[in-house]
């Protein structure tokens, strides 16, 4: 790494190893180095602040980084890096340091062999789902100028995806002399109080403590005065102190998912609170004092237990949104049901009120709970509840399902076959749920209520509900309704406890248990199949399960070419003992169609009872072992034991081969790939596995937005088989994605749900004089360690995974001289409304002319990652124009919905210190505004309804 200075704006050049590839990137606002724990930043600007836009997907950015010299040597472009150890430069003290993922102690030996330097960091990020991070915790009151601290855990997760907390509970007590600690984010630990240090951090502005166990705040919390923003999401925050209100800097307070049942009126103190979310907690009331709150912009209080609400809420100067949904209001006052920022969703408006008694178990008044796309958990009472999750999954808890309150997790799981086993001829319906926590016993049965995507009406499948135990699935009782609201089907099952659940369309099972007595046991798919267990068969009952498989003659003769070969239904049999019977077991099964057993013309060497073992892919004639007694029908024989039986008439040789091809032709599907561009932004491209009978329907779906090449050849795949697409000749993916290995994206077919992925591509080559012309090729099974450029060539033959190819076409970049876009498209929009103020594709375009090499702090101020950040660098590189439109417009398009957005905008100008453009948006808005007011005034609707009159007073 070296510093370099360009008269006197200061460069860094800055040598990076990407997945295997080198990449120069130069022009940076501030330099992040990852040695490997160690994540430095050097500011060439005042930098506070500037890391507020980035994810906790940072840290796991596969960016190598090295300092100080041992080697040097020269890249390609001329820049000399070095390799060596870590070291900070006394000349250049470093101001922000990150450790990620891996083990602290590396953090521990900087700061005894460079204490002076490090001691000088203002910026500080710890992962603490590390052991080593109680140890750390001791040397950070010597951090003296240290501004902003995240100690956050999160960064583990389990095998199933979920994170984990950090191991935090308390803090050391000389923490609070940190006097120059303005931020600090203790979030995704496992705190239960909040530490008493924390008061004492006088300049302390931000506080995040969500995902923590906090049951209350202390007494003391009013003496943090200089707090703005204050974060407790997801804990287990009983009440708060009255001392909140003393809190009179405090503009953001989030409170969500707690167990609040009251308010201290003293919160009406906090007059320059901004937003208020008080979402899924236990509020029946709220008081009279939020009418206080002048500076309120948003109230959120759905998923409470409110009964009424204030009627002076509805008097609040600046309020824009008012969320009551879900809870149990009856009567709203008309003041507040006249505003058109009422949000009232999901509420017994109207209805009676009907008081349960002690003794009653109806659920008419249970607590629905309707859960936000951003909501992955919920908190359950004695009293019950009904939750509808953004997903369309319904929870029924009765009351006394819980006896204390209990946190109810839950997330959507995308199937994998590693551990999401399909039995043959099973076809996925749903993604897998998982609801937590695990195990835990309840006193009566949760119902689940799941939709399916929906299935064919044939009579041999049934739909069931299937749960992991943590060692193997089983099937739950299932019942399945079809929602003419929702216009959904569901399937309904309940459970004495949580695990993970999916929905499965199967083979229709029939069972009974065989007593010593025996017994009849015959298939309601085709009742001519029977098996009968004769007196004696077994010591001790059994559990028998009996599925059919039947086989039209039209799908046997296309498989076989051969009109003259038929086979009747196939049938399992299977038993949970690996005992034999002890006496033989008849089986009754129909002839193939069209042959009949008392015919004196029947063939018997062409009648084959094949048996077949699922595992080792084989099917055995075993004609010859057993007596095959037939009627007009029916043929007749007896076993020991069970397993796939099939009866087939034909006069083909090797019959078990013959029988293993059409086996598996039955369990396949026909399908096409699809790879479409979008028409406005030819780099986002859309793949696509589609069961050949869903190809036109989806195309025509996808006609207006998307072109690209006609479909694939048909090909064909079993249900949950895995295959990836490599991008070749030219084309590259982003290859920082959790399903994309070397630049190979990986896909698992599941026949009714979407297997599709939309993703961007770039390319090495220059387009500034000629179209790109590469493809995209998909191949069966896992993405392989290591897949040659040149796969294509090698596609013929028994072995090859290779399915389909399919071109993609970049064009040429199309620079026009003077155009500020340089190339770059982007769709018409406008930011705002009306009533605010817009900005229009020409105001944004002028702005992104006066932004220049600032883009990248600008960007991390509007909310951009700093992955976003490198990857429109990268993709841009040596063209600035395009690197500023791209993060501008990038941004535009994420949040033209966000009522909120040129706000945003306005701040993240004066942040990065680009007063000047902050003020010239502001400008633009203010003339927006004025040309509003005086159309308004020009049709004369100024004095208008009241809901003209309301809008018009909001500007």
């Amino acid at each position: 790494m070296t510093l370099e200075s360009s008269g006197s704006q200061p460069q860094v050049v800055t040598q990076m190893r990407v997945a295997g590839t080198m990449h120069l990137i130069s022009g940076l606002q501030y330099l992040v180095l990852k040695c490997s724990s160690l994540v430095f930043t050097q500011r060439n600007r005042d930098l506070d602040g500037c890391f507020s836009g980035l994810s906790d997907e940072n840290s796991l950015l596969p960016f190598t980084f090295t300092l100080t010299g041992i080697t040097d040597y020269t890249n390609e472009g001329g820049c000399k890096a070095v390799e060596g150890t870590p070291h900070l430069h006394k000349e250049h003290p470093f101001e922000c340091l990150t450790t990620h993922p891996s083990p602290l102690f590396q953090f521990l030996d900087l700061f005894d062999k460079q204490r002076k330097e490090v001691t000088q960091v203002e910026f500080l990020r710890l992962n603490c789902n590390e052991d080593l991070i109680i140890s750390t915790l001791a040397i950070l009151p010597a951090l003296r100028t240290l501004k902003s601290l995240v100690l956050k855990g999160g960064h583990a997760r389990d095998e199933f995806g979920a994170c984990q907390r950090g191991s935090l509970t308390t803090l050391p007590p000389d923490f609070g002399n940190l006097m120059c600690l303005t931020h600090l984010d203790l979030s995704f630990n496992s705190f239960s109080s909040l530490p008493s240090c924390i008061t004492h951090l006088a300049n302390l502005s931000v506080l995040v403590v969500s995902h923590n166990c906090l049951v209350g705040l202390p007494e003391d919390f009013g003496h943090l005065t200089k707090l703005t923003d204050f974060f407790a999401i997801k804990n287990h925050l009983r009440d708060l102190p009255q001392s909140i209100g003393e809190l009179v800097a405090l503009k953001n307070l989030d409170l969500s998912e707690n167990t609040l049942e009251s308010l201290p009126e003293e919160i009406g103190n906090l007059y320059n609170c901004m937003e208020l979310n008080l979402s899924g907690n236990r509020l029946t009331h709220v008081p009279d004092s939020l009418a206080n709150l002048g500076s309120l912009h948003q109230l959120h209080l759905h998923s409470n237990l409110l009964v009424t609400v204030p009627a002076s809420l509805a008097n609040l100067p600046n309020l824009f949104r008012l969320d009551l949904q879900n809870n149990r209001l009856r009567y709203i006052p008309p003041e507040i049901q006249s505003k058109p920022f009422v949000h009232l969703r999901g509420n017994p408006l109207g209805e009676p009120e009907m008081p349960l008694t002690p003794d009653e178990s109806s659920s008419g008044e249970l607590q629905r709970l309707v859960l936000a796309p951003d909501e992955n958990s919920f908190t359950v009472t004695p009293k019950g509840c009904k939750a509808l999750l953004a997903c369309g999954i319904r929870l029924y808890f009765p009351p006394g399902a819980a006896t204390t309150s209990i946190t109810i997790h839950f997330q959507t799981l995308v199937p994998d076959p590693q551990w999401v086993k399909l039995r043959h001829h099973d076809i996925l319906l749903s993604k897998v749920l998982e609801l937590q926590p695990h195990g835990l016993e309840f006193q009566q049965e949760v119902q689940i209520c799941m939709p399916y995507a929906s299935t064919q009406t044939i009579h041999e499948r049934e739909v069931v509900v299937r749960t992991f135990s943590g060692q193997s699935w089983s099937d739950l009782g299932t019942k399945v309704e079809w929602k003419r609201k929702t216009k959904k089907h569901m399937a309904l099952c309940s459970v004495p406890h949580f695990s993970w659940f999916l929905v499965i369309s199967q083979l229709v099972e029939n069972k009974c248990s065989v007593p010593r007595e025996g017994t009849l046991l015959f298939s309601t798919v085709d009742p001519n199949i029977k098996v009968t267990f004769p007196p004696g068969v077994t010591e001790k009952p059994r559990t028998i399960r009996l599925q059919v498989l039947t086989v039209s003659p039209d799908d046997l003769k296309e498989i076989m070419g051969d009109p003259e070969s038929r086979a009747s239904p196939l049938l399992c049999l299977s038993q949970n003992s690996s005992l034999d019977f002890l006496r033989p077991v008849k089986v009754q099964l129909p002839l193939p169609p069209g042959v009949t057993g008392l015919d004196l013309t029947l063939d018997h060497s062409r009648v084959h009872l094949l048996h077949g073992d699922l595992q080792a892919q084989i099917w055995d004639d075993i004609t010859d072992q057993v007596v095959l007694e037939f009627t007009h029908r029916y043929a007749i024989f007896e076993v020991t034991h069970f397993s796939w039986y099939w009866l087939w008439y034909t006069t083909k040789k090797y019959i078990g081969g013959m029988a293993k091809k059409v086996y598996e032709r039955l369990r396949m599907y026909q399908v096409n790939f699809i790879a479409l561009q979008r028409k406005k932004d030819p780099e986002q491209v859309l793949l696509q596995c589609v069961p050949k009978h869903k190809v036109d329907p989806v195309l025509k779906k996808l006609h207006d937005r998307y072109r690209g090449p006609e479909p694939s050849d048909m090909v064909e795949m079993f249900e949950g088989e895995q295959f990836f697409a490599a991008f070749e000749r030219g084309i590259n993916i982003d290859a920082d994605r959790p399903d994309c290995m070397d630049g190979r994206l990986s896909f698992i077919f599941y026949s009714h749900l979407k297997n599709m992925k939309e993703i961007y591509v770039t390319s090495a080559m220059d387009r500034k004089d000629q179209a790109v012309k590469g493809q995209v090729s998909f191949y069966r099974g896992a993405v392989p360690e290591n897949v040659p450029e040149d796969a294509s060539r090698r596609r013929k033959g028994p072995d090859s995974h290779w399915l389909a190819t399919l071109p993609i076409k970049l064009p040429k970049l199309k620079l026009h001289q003077g155009d500020p876009s340089n190339g770059f498209s982007f769709p018409p929009l406008n930011l705002g409304n009306e009533e605010t103020g817009y900005l229009t594709q020409a105001n944004l375009l002028s702005i992104a002319r006066r932004i220049g090499a600032d883009w990248q702090t600008i960007g991390l101020n509007l909310g951009l990652t700093y992955q976003q950040i490198e990857r429109i660098g990268y993709n841009n590189r040596e063209d600035l124009d395009r690197q500023i439109l791209n993060m501008l417009f990038s941004w535009a398009q994420q949040n033209s919905e966000d009522q909120n957005c040129v706000e945003k905008l306005v701040t993240a100008m004066k942040e990065s210190g680009r007063q000047d453009i902050a003020d010239e948006i502001e400008a633009i808005i203010d003339l927006g505004r004025q040309k509003y007011r005086e159309s308004i005034r020009r049709v004369g609707l100024d004095q208008g309804s009241s809901t003209e009159d309301s809008a018009i007073a909001m500007v």
